[in-house]
């Protein structure tokens, strides 16, 4: 009889642990639901200053109140996010960018919990000057950028090469999800996920 009042108690304490356990895991996976909204940087979007002769600084629209800073000069992009101008000019992303011609595409994909964006990915379009089409011009190679958001520094975090992934947008969706937010910009190195081609090769130049 005391063994069963014994394994009695057992079973009750297992099953109170397990309906406190509960909502407490389902709150944790609702915290967790993750989804995608998008922005544009095209010329009809944006604010644009010309700098210079082939220079331009360009102000768009983010979410949650940010803003997108696309800086050209000689043909090269910078991509860089904050709450206005000024605070996404002194962001690292502001000054992190690739040594052959490069540009990064007019839409951007925000990934968000609970509404909230950590982090932001972009295609950009690398020029290879080593493998030029008929004309004689460079070939662009594409490769997603994952920038995390504030709060925080805003810095690249991980690549993805387009063309060596069956999967790319998936991949760098994960790595955003996995990466951006704990991310230490200026300490941890940028990530290049899955399978390397071409384009991985021009970014680390």
């Amino acid at each position: 009889m005391l063994l069963g009042s014994h394994m009695l108690r057992i079973i009750v304490t297992l099953a109170t642990a397990i309906v406190t356990a509960v909502p407490a895991l389902i709150g944790s996976a609702r915290a967790q639901s993750f989804g995608s909204s998008y922005t544009s940087t095209a010329e009809k979007d944006c604010r644009i200053t010309n700098t210079g002769r082939d220079s331009s600084v360009s102000v768009c629209p983010g979410k949650a109140g940010l803003i997108v800073l696309v800086t050209e000069d000689d043909l090269r992009q910078t991509v860089s996010v904050g709450r206005n101008r000024k605070v996404a000019e002194n962001e690292p992303a502001a000054s992190t960018g690739f040594g052959p011609f490069n540009s990064a595409n007019a839409t951007i994909e925000w990934r968000a919990a609970d509404g909230k964006p950590f982090a932001i990915i972009q295609r950009w379009l690398i020029a290879d000057i080593d493998a030029p089409d008929r004309g004689g011009r460079p070939t662009d190679k594409g490769l997603l950028v994952v920038t995390r958001l504030p709060p925080g520094a805003v810095c690249h975090v991980a690549y993805v090469d387009v063309a060596a992934n069956p999967d790319p947008n998936e991949l760098a969706r994960k790595a955003a999800d996995d990466i951006a937010r704990d991310f230490k910009c200026g300490k941890d190195e940028v990530q290049f996920v899955g399978a390397r081609g071409r384009a991985a090769e021009l970014a680390k130049r």
